[in-house]
């Protein structure tokens, strides 16, 4: 009898397993379309509360949903135009950029021979390779341009789930055919990623505020860009900062030498600091409850999964299917791995709900 329980628990995690593969498979192959839902939800998330706060001024849902996508439509064409001509710019002058940064290469492997460091220009150019950085800066602008090509039907898909944010609650509750039903975890979960977004959002525009105004002043050309980019890229833990450097700082090494390069590079080091160790823990209160290895897990396996939009939404997806894993009593295993909680009865929820 034992056998074949066993033997039926093996089978069910066999059938899990290949049932996982098959909705992973599925996500990749249908990446455009997810990735356009993915864009479309966390612009929602942003929109969702001036929306309420709207209609809490009693202005009818309609014209609140228009006042903020009108709003939305007005940032985007102009952050749009301006990051567009000065990302036009940089493209344009990627081939001279290439050809300056070969002679500064050339010029510090002569200066490290000359001071008895034996180093060859092939190692820089083959195995650092600063080069090839420009290119990948400039190919992972073009993909996000690309994505983003279809703002028409983002900003539709926007505005539809926007007009059903509200009545959201009340369909759940005509499905579970009680007027009356809360939804506490429901509930703690979608105020936790809706701080955490917003939050996010906010600290990763000051930090790229802070970035394009200090290569502004350092004279660094397309200081707009690189703003952009240090906004874009501090969505992705840990590493986002640390990437969205590297270009800026070969293109000030090439421009201005390097005394300016080590300017910029500190001013990231910096503005990250504080706005990564100080500000955001504040800021952001209470912990989501990842753990750190879950994190990286989480970057490369989003990332790999849905590009640049997986790797800057993979803190909110790892966190949906922890809510989703801690739903179920079968794979609340899963949730308490994916965690950092120190559980110390397991016989009690790992999130506790809103009173």
């Amino acid at each position: 009898m034992n056998k074949l329980t066993d033997s039926g628990s093996g089978t069910k995690y066999i059938v899990f397993a290949a049932a996982l593969v098959i909705i992973i498979a599925g996500i990749y192959l249908a990446q455009s379309v997810v990735v356009l839902i993915l864009i479309s939800v966390f612009l929602a998330l942003l929109g969702t509360p001036p929306l309420l706060w709207l209609k809490s001024k009693k202005i009818p849902s309609g014209l609140a949903v228009f006042i903020v996508m009108s709003c939305m439509v007005i940032i985007l064409i102009l952050i749009g135009a301006q990051i567009g001509t000065s990302f036009s710019g940089f493209t344009q002058d990627l081939p001279l950029l290439q050809k300056q940064l070969k002679e500064q290469v050339k010029s510090l492997s002569y200066f490290l021979t000359a001071n008895g460091i034996a180093v060859n220009e092939k190692f820089f150019l083959e195995y650092i390779n600063p080069e090839s950085i420009m290119i990948l800066t400039a190919a992972l602008l073009a993909g996000l341009g690309s994505v983003l090509s279809d703002v028409v039907l983002i900003l539709l898909t926007v505005t539809f789930i926007l007009l059903e944010v509200s009545n959201f609650p009340v369909k759940l509750r005509a499905i579970l055919g009680d007027p009356e039903q809360a939804f506490p975890q429901f509930t703690l979960f979608a105020n936790d990623m809706k701080r955490y977004m917003i939050m996010k959002t906010i600290l990763s525009l000051i930090t790229g505020v802070l970035i394009g105004f200090w290569l502004f002043i350092l004279g660094v050309d397309y200081p707009l860009l690189w703003g952009f980019l240090a906004f874009l890229l501090n969505y992705i833990p840990n590493l986002g900062s640390i990437i969205a450097a590297i270009p800026a700082t070969i293109l000030s090494l090439i421009q201005l030498g390097f005394g300016s390069a080590i300017l910029v590079l500190a001013g990231y080091i910096l503005v990250n600091f504080i706005i990564g160790n100080v500000i955001e823990p504040r800021l952001m209160g209470r912990k989501l409850g990842l753990s750190t290895l879950v994190i990286f897990i989480s970057l490369i396996f989003w990332g790999s999964l849905l590009g640049l939009v997986g790797a800057i939404l993979c803190i909110p997806l790892t966190i949906t299917a922890k809510f989703a894993f801690e739903g179920n009593e079968k794979t609340r295993w899963v949730a308490i791995l994916l965690g950092s909680e120190k559980i110390t009865d397991i016989s009690k929820p790992i999130r506790k709900p809103v009173k």
